[in-house]
């Protein structure tokens, strides 16, 4: 049957079987682990989206087995396709890492250096690139583009100063609303995210773009300011809402619930879109039903000192020989009163 047929592919001397038409992105996500080439605009729960930011580059050594040659250049994971019989090669490839050495130093040109301030700190994608391949220095020596904060609408603020121009939070809002009034503008270095004149993004389904964006430039302007996503302790939870499935993460601090957000997988894409009523109007905990703690990747900072259940073990364990003992001394005191 043409639906059984798989193509043979290798990465990084890893072997899968894939489905024609899989991207070679997508098939290292079928890997797993490191050899997941990062990824700042693609998300497949956007048609259209990759090929904007080029953080996925990686290296074909073998074409398919019909045409083995090599691919002259470096391609983008997320928009080739594998064939049957492909070799790739990512973070094996010294020439993969400096492209995407390269590729961070370009994103940070025109990216202010804010993170102790910026509220996606701890959650930023470019702060991952940045540790992982960027560089001591740049080697840009004009201005900075800058721009004014705009808020587009009464719960978003956009910081375009942070925009690295992924295209995320377009095909968000043309996708899964029909009151798309935000885009790109201008071209080259004046390209910038912004509304039509005199409009605001005002739909059920607006706050979405906050969860999509990779930097800080969309931030939820109920939660600016008032925590660090390492001080919260993430929960799903879910509630019956007639506009949306329910089901979220709680970002909580004690009993206060600082933010809401859409549930995300394992490589940071949100689940299932949630409405604005669950991510901005209901901030107590009596709102929803707790299920358990959100997991967390172990080399998250969201998960530094957070234990894994909702009842943590004491720290000093319950010792029954000296409990025995206790009683033991308690009685004999006793009867020498």
């Amino acid at each position: 049957m043409a639906e059984d047929v798989k193509f043979k592919v290798s990465i990084d001397g890893i072997p899968v079987e894939v489905a024609p038409g899989t991207t070679i992105l997508n098939a290292a996500r079928q890997i797993g682990g490191d050899i997941v080439p990062p990824a700042m605009c693609y998300y497949s729960k956007l048609e259209g989206s990759g090929g904007k930011c080029r953080t996925c580059l990686v290296k074909v050594s073998k074409g398919s087995e019909k045409d083995p040659r090599p691919m002259p250049k470096l391609v983008a994971s997320c928009r080739t396709t594998v064939m049957d019989g492909m070799e790739v090669l990512n973070i094996t490839s010294p020439e993969v890492v400096e492209a995407r050495k390269g590729v961070v130093e370009m994103l940070l040109i025109n990216h202010p250096l804010d993170c102790p301030v910026c509220d996606q700190a701890g959650e930023c994608k470019l702060q991952d690139l940045g540790y992982e391949h960027g560089s001591e220095g740049t080697r840009y020596e004009f201005d900075r583009r800058t721009f004014e904060r705009i808020d587009i609408g009464d719960k978003i603020q956009l910081h375009m100063n942070r925009c690295i121009l992924c295209y995320r939070c377009v095909f968000t809002a043309d996708q899964i609303t029909n009151n798309r009034v935000h885009g790109i503008l201008n071209r080259g270095d004046h390209a910038e995210i912004s509304t039509y004149i005199a409009k605001a993004v005002d739909n059920d389904f607006s706050g979405n773009v906050i969860d999509v964006c990779p930097v800080g430039a969309l931030t939820d302007k109920t939660f600016r300011f008032k925590n660090r996503v390492w001080f919260t302790k993430p929960v799903d939870a879910h509630r019956d809402c007639p506009t949306c499935s329910g089901k979220v993460t709680l970002w909580n601090r004690g009993t206060e619930v600082l933010r809401v957000t859409a549930r995300k997988d394992e490589f940071g894409e949100v689940e299932e879109f949630i409405c604005n009523t669950c991510r901005f109007d209901k901030k107590h905990t009596d709102d929803w039903i707790l299920e358990e703690p959100t997991p967390v990747d172990k080399d998250s900072v969201i998960g530094a000192n957070h234990y894994p259940e909702f009842n943590p073990p004491p720290v000093i364990k319950p010792d029954l020989e000296l409990q025995e003992a206790n009683e033991e001394q308690l009685a004999r005191t006793e009867k020498l009163k």
